[in-house]
Parts: structure tokens; sequence; C-alpha cells
């Protein structure tokens, strides 16, 4: 209920907000585009998609800032900034000029939309912004002519801020999300009777394989060592968010993801991680059959889990709320119960006697 209070008055504005919201500043006061995901998904899950909506003109109106960004570049499309002020422009950061994983974001935003309110208004209002996401995103990988595939990076951090830009490439997490969006541009194209736009289905046919070692995804491919260098160990485990955050899609092995989870479960520095890894991990273990561990990930007895009796989710003394990690359990709680891969009448809550769970109102998740 207070995680409900909180992102409402916090959450729900006219622009991305910031992850201390309206509470307090941090990072200067940016809101930081790849944790809108975390900020305004459940909106939409738990029925108040008008909610997520009031934040989405905003992306309009930064539009032509993020389409010089990738003209600069040399790509096409639009290239939506990361850490930015209320009129788009980008702030000077060591680490989000190097971010790729917000890309996605408007196009996972729209989907829950048209999910909803599957009309030509919603085609029409929100067309654009998603094709030229996907445009962006299907000039951003390049073809490796030696392994012929496309790979995205070098010269990219993943969601877990641990790697290198200059080494890394083909984070499995951002791979995923890659494949799921252009699948999604191509359906909003069907939707609106267009034909399939060429250069997606290019990448979507062609776009690497995820990268497996010793029975288990790697965060990265370029990271052969993921889990025996400990500087891999902590921060966010991206690695889960390729099936938790995102459905099972056709790129994904679902054993290699059940391996991938009972190691990253083992081996995983929990005291540095963050308030949106625990609903994460939960998503993953929702979506790979096991509820008793989804609940042990949201439960997990960890400083950044923490939750005050005001509601807030502290992570130290400097971060004394952290809105993504409300969020993230909203959302949640919301997947656990409805989602495209749930079969009817059934929920991600143990059977184990111990839970009673009556729900409604939630809407499917991807």
């Amino acid at each position: 209920m207070l995680s409900q209070y909180l992102t409402k008055i916090q959450c729900a504005n006219e622009q991305p907000p910031q992850e201390t919201g309206l509470t307090y500043n941090s990072w200067y006061g940016k809101p930081h585009l790849e944790m809108h995901w975390w900020h305004g998904i459940h909106f939409a899950l738990w029925g108040r998609v008008d909610l997520l909506e009031k934040s989405l003109d905003w992306y309009t109106k930064v539009y032509p800032n993020a389409v010089g960004i990738a003209k600069r570049q040399g790509y096409e499309g639009a290239r939506w900034q990361k850490m930015t002020d209320p009129a788009g422009e980008e702030s000077p950061s060591s680490v989000g000029a190097f971010l790729v994983w917000q890309q996605p974001h408007f196009i996972y935003f729209a989907e829950l939309v048209r999910r909803q309110r599957p009309t030509k208004a919603t085609l029409q209002k929100y067309s654009k912004l998603v094709f030229a996401t996907a445009d962006f995103m299907a000039t951003y990988p390049h073809w490796d002519e030696q392994n012929k595939r496309y790979i995205l990076g070098k010269g990219l951090i993943p969601a877990q801020e641990r790697f290198n830009p200059e080494e890394t490439f083909n984070p499995t997490y951002e791979l995923v999300y890659w494949h799921w969006a252009l699948k999604v541009a191509q359906d909003w194209r069907k939707a609106m009777g267009l034909k399939p736009n060429e250069k997606y289905d290019k990448i979507l046919q062609n776009l690497s394989k995820l990268p497996v070692k010793d029975g288990v995804y790697l965060a990265t491919e370029s990271a052969q060592d993921s889990y025996t260098n400990p500087k891999f160990l902590t921060d966010h485990p991206s690695v889960l968010g390729a099936l938790g955050m995102l459905p099972p899609t056709p790129m994904l092995d679902m054993p290699t993801m059940q391996r991938t989870f009972d190691k990253v479960w083992d081996v995983w520095q929990w005291h540095d991680t963050w308030g949106w890894d625990f609903p994460m991990v939960a998503m993953t273990a929702a979506r790979l059959g096991r509820p008793e561990k989804a609940i042990d990930g949201l439960m997990m007895n960890i400083r950044t889990n923490t939750y005050l009796p005001n509601g807030h989710n502290f992570q130290d003394e400097r971060l004394r709320l952290y809105l993504p990690g409300n969020g993230g359990l909203l959302a949640t709680i919301a997947m656990m119960c409805n989602r495209d891969d749930l079969p009817t009448g059934k929920t991600s809550f143990p059977t184990n006697g111990q839970w009673k769970v009556k729900w409604e109102g939630f809407k499917k998740m991807p």
C-alpha cells in the first residue's frame, strides 16, 4: 500500500522521475531514463496505465534531442538519453553515454498501452516514436563478417555497470531485449497495415546468440570470467533480466537459464546490489516456475532490500529512499499473478499451503 502511495505522488508526473522522486535530489536531481521502466511499468500492470502515459508525452518533447544524438553518432532514428534535464539535454556522465538498455524501454511502454487500448488512436499516438526507437536499434549493431552475425558493442556498458566499454560486447540481457523490442516493432507495423521493416528483420535473423560458458549464460560475451572475477559479481545481476523483466523468447533456453539462476544465487555478492535487483530476481524465479525462490528473492535480508516504516526502500545513509525498489516490488507482485506465460488460474506464489492468494484487476505483463 505504501509503495502504491509513494509511486503515485512521486513517479506519476509529466516527465520521468529521478530515483528519489520529489523528496530530495539524488544524482543532481536528474532523471535516469534506464530507471523509468522500474518507476513506471507497474502503473500499467495495476490497471492505471493512464499514470504511465502521463510521462510518455515527455518523450515526444525530447524526441528532437534523441534524434540529434543518433545522427551525430551516425545512426538512424532516436537514441534516447540516459541522465537528462527536463528539456532532454544530456548531463555529463562517465557511464551514461555508453548505456543502451534504456533504448527499448519506449517500445515496452507503448506496447503496454496498446495491450490495454488496442485502438487506431494508440497506434497513431505512439508509432512515430516506436519506429524511431527501432530504427536506432536496427542500425546500432555492427556486422561481424567473420562469424556472420550482428554484435552489440564494443563501446557499451551493460545494465550491470561493472564492465569497461572499450572491451565489452554482447551482454545477454541487452541482446534479448534488442530482439524482443524489434519483434514488437514489427508487430506494430503489421497492426498498422505496413510491411515488415527489412532492416529490423535482418537484425532479428542475424543477431548474435546468447553467450554461454559451462552451461550458464555469461553477463557478456566479452567477459568469459563473469563468475570468477569478483568485480563482476556485484551491482545488478542483469543477466537474469533476460528472463523475468522479459518474457520467454526464442533466443533463450530455459534449462540454461535455470542453471544461470542457481549460479547467480550462489555466487553473487548480494550486499553490493540495489533495491530493484531483488524484484528482478523474483521475476526470473517466477518465470522459471520456482515460486519459493521468488519469495526468497523478494524477502532477501540485505540492507538495500530494506523498507522503512514509511514505505521507502532504504539503500544507505546517502540514499534513504529509492523508488525503483518500490516500483519493482509492485511490478513483481502483479506479474506473479498475471502474465502471458502464466497459465490461467495459476499464480507464481508457493503452493506449499502457506499462501492464500486472491487478486483482481492486474493486467497481463508480457
